[in-house]
């Protein structure tokens, strides 16, 4: 037996933890005893029930998990692997990793990189992932730090503390957006020179604003991703993650045909293995583990339902690791 997370839809909504056993579990070549989980902005909605992010009932919350396998059944894993998950459906069609078990797919599994714990591993999770795919994203668009300023939104978020390490540490010059105007200390300890009010992006705008960012990363949508596709200088680009705002776009073609901008989609769920691969070990070079462990906060799971609430009324900063294991 072990404690899961478990949602369920059979007459009206419910999070609560359960005792569960393997016959729970759904199907998978790969066993795992879950050390740690986290919560993402995905999670949040979930467990809070705001959008409908899962699909099958009962449901396993958790998109992010890392341990140890326990059993196997496929060529590239071995009881006693340390591994890390992230997405592919787990937490939405695929019981997730809010638990002391999760059975996965050992094509969806990278391989824990030697320099981080389990912990680590998921105080980074789906969200410090995608911010690293985000900055892949804007190098394999030629983004090189002095280019000029980088601008981060959702900045005390998951994905935003994260990109502005990340950025800072390879050189850029960071710019960092809130709504939290007492957490600018927090921001310029990660790396931003320079911390501004969401609040300069969040409302409707002109559809050509003055050239500002060289690049940008943005986890927010809606008018704030316009606002920052207005003001992006000549040939930037954007790598756009999120839905904070909204999932809408209130914008023109005019920054991309008159600018030259590029607006790069960055897709954490379904991201090839080999990218995946290569995002995590960029992160144990680029991501420095002192600031990482300045972002965290570490609940029991008996505690990750009220912390899923107080993420989604933007209570939290940074990352939530959840500890699922003894």
């Amino acid at each position: 037996m072990f404690t899961a997370l478990v949602l369920d839809k059979t007459d009206s909504f419910r999070a609560e933890l359960r005792e569960v056993d393997d016959d729970f579990l759904p199907e998978g070549d790969v066993t795992v005893a879950i050390a740690y989980s986290t919560l993402n902005y995905k999670d949040g909605l979930a467990i809070t029930n705001r959008s409908p992010v899962v699909r099958s009932w009962p449901m396993v919350a958790g998109i992010d998990g890392a341990g140890v396998v326990l059993e196997s059944r496929h060529a590239s894993w071995k009881t006693g692997d340390k591994v890390v998950l992230n997405g592919y459906g787990v937490g939405e069609t695929h019981k997730g990793c809010l638990a002391g078990r999760a059975r996965l797919n050992g094509d969806w599994l990278v391989r824990l990189p030697e320099v981080f714990t389990p912990r680590q591993a998921m105080a980074i999770g789906t969200a410090g992932y995608t911010a690293m795919l985000c900055v892949l994203a804007l190098e394999r668009h030629g983004v090189e730090p002095g280019a000029g300023d980088v601008l981060v939104t959702g900045a005390t978020g998951g994905v935003g503390s994260v990109a502005v390490a990340l950025l800072a540490k390879l050189g850029h010059r960071v710019v960092a957006a809130t709504g939290k105007a007492a957490e600018g200390e927090y921001l310029k300890k990660l790396g931003a020179v320079d911390v501004i009010d969401r609040a300069e992006l969040s409302a409707p705008g002109k559809p050509l604003q003055k050239e500002r960012w060289a690049a940008a990363i943005d986890p927010v949508g809606s008018h704030t991703l316009a606002n920052v596709c207005a003001q992006m200088r000549y040939g930037g680009a954007v790598a756009a993650c999120g839905l904070a705002q909204g999932s809408d776009l209130p914008a023109t073609v005019m920054p991309f045909i008159l600018r030259g901008v590029a607006l790069l989609g960055v897709d954490s769920v379904m991201a090839p293995i080999a990218r995946r691969q290569e995002a995590w070990a960029r992160l144990a070079l680029d991501l420095d583990p002192a600031l990482l462990e300045s972002m965290t906060t570490e609940v029991e799971l008996g505690g990750a339902i009220e912390a899923a609430q107080r993420l989604m009324e933007g209570k939290v900063r940074g990352r939530i690791v959840v500890k699922t294991g003894g």
